[in-house]
Formats: structure tokens, C-alpha cells, sequence
């Protein structure tokens, strides 16, 4: 842990810093000590999201990171879908997208969906029904590399919060994927 205290921006002149908590260090830098497997994780990464919306490919990312607790993949990927051109208030009705649904498309909410079932995967399948509702918005094509998109960011949050990557440093682009 670090000792040091992180402050917040301050406004006006006589504005005192906020004490925000102390910020963790990670656990170990796995991409330095794994470089073919973080350079195989970014091959996938550039294969599986292509011919898919960008914008899409980001709120599935957000939600899966959410599901997993994942924060440096929260910051990381809200960043790249707000530089990407998402709205702020989309990202946040995320976390609650079901209830707010008349923030997403038809094909948006079914992405958003299969992603649920795919990261929880609780009952051990996805349920046809969510696979049916999805076929219904992609091509098979889309559906194979939305199911790659979904599958790669889950890996990325397990290395993510296993290693305790800190959010908060990250600027859109820095990794260009």
C-alpha cells in the first residue's frame, strides 16, 4: 500500500485539498514478467473485435468489467467509449441497463445481455433464449466475434483484478488496440 495521500482538484482560492484514500499498489506487473502472453492477449483483443461497432465493443466491455469488479477495465473502457463518442449517461445506466433500456438499441440490449450470461455463466450455458435474442441482432459472423469480444475482456478482467491493476492513470489510445 502506498503511504503517500492522493488529492482531489480543488476550485476557488481558498479551496482546501480533498483526502482521498490511499491508492494500492498492484500485486506484480504480469505484462512485463508475461510478455508473449500479454502480446497473444492483445493479438486476440485486435482479431475479436473486428467488423464489430466500436462503441458496441465498449459498453460490452464496461458491463463485463462491472459483473467482474474489474476498476482498471472500468476506467480503461469508459474512457475509449466516451473518446469513442458514448455519452456519459449511457455508461452509467449500464451498471442497471435492463431497468434502463430505452438508453440502448434492441441489438445494443442483446449485446448487453449475451455478455451477462457469458461472464456469469452461472447455470453452466448460456440460455438459448438469450443466444436466440442475439441471432436475432447479429449475423453469425458478428455473433462468433461478439462471443470473442466478450470471452477476451473477461480474461482481461481476471488479469486485471488478480493482479490489482490501478484505475485511474489510464488516457484513451494508450494502448493502441
Amino acid at each position: 500500500m502506498s503511504t503517500e495521500t492522493s488529492t482531489g482538484p480543488t476550485t476557488g482560492a481558498n479551496a482546501t485539498a480533498t483526502e482521498y484514500a490511499h491508492e494500492h499498489t498492484p500485486r506484480l506487473q504480469w505484462a512485463k514478467l508475461a510478455p508473449e502472453v500479454y502480446k497473444a492477449m492483445l493479438a486476440l483483443e485486435i482479431a475479436a473485435k473486428k467488423g464489430l461497432d466500436p462503441v458496441l465493443v465498449e459498453l460490452v466491455k464496461i458491463r463485463a468489467s462491472q459483473i467482474n469488479h474489474c476498476a482498471f477495465c472500468l476506467d480503461m473502457h469508459s474512457k475509449d467509449a466516451l473518446a469513442a463518442g458514448e455519452t456519459v449517461e449511457r455508461i452509467i445506466q449500464l451498471a442497471t441497463w435492463e431497468e434502463s433500456r430505452h438508453f440502448y438499441t434492441e441489438q445494443e440490449a442483446a449485446a448487453l445481455e449475451l455478455t451477462e450470461a457469458v461472464t456469469v455463466l452461472t447455470e453452466g450455458a448460456v440460455p438459448d433464449e438469450v443466444w436466440e435474442k442475439a441471432a436475432e441482432h447479429f449475423d453469425d459472423v458478428q455473433l462468433a466475434q461478439l462471443t470473442a469480444v466478450i470471452a477476451v475482456i473477461n480474461s482481461w478482467n481476471r488479469f486485471g483484478v488478480t493482479t490489482r491493476m490501478v484505475p485511474g492513470h489510464y488516457t484513451p489510445g494508450a494502448f493502441k488496440r
